[in-house]
């Protein structure tokens, strides 16, 4: 479709873990998942808002705020 804004992407690196945090459509959020070393997703996560990935993923994982950086943008 040709008016759909494009999906945002970050991702960190926190103690030997990778973390991403995808967007999804408005009405359903945010998701952040987390990678171990071996790049198996070993936990998922759902929020409202960027904001609240982003401070859910310093609560229970200590991941910096300010860590994270946009990797991609896609339609």
């Amino acid at each position: 479709m040709s008016n759909q804004s494009s999906i945002k992407i970050l991702e960190t690196t926190y103690k030997n873990q990778r973390f991403r945090i995808k967007e999804d459509l408005p009405a359903v959020g945010w998701y952040l998942y987390v990678f171990d070393k071996n790049e198996n997703c070993i936990a998922d996560h759902l929020q409202d808002s960027l904001e609240i990935v982003i401070e859910e993923a310093f609560e229970e994982y200590q991941v910096p705020k300010n860590s994270w950086t946009y990797i991609t943008s896609e339609k």
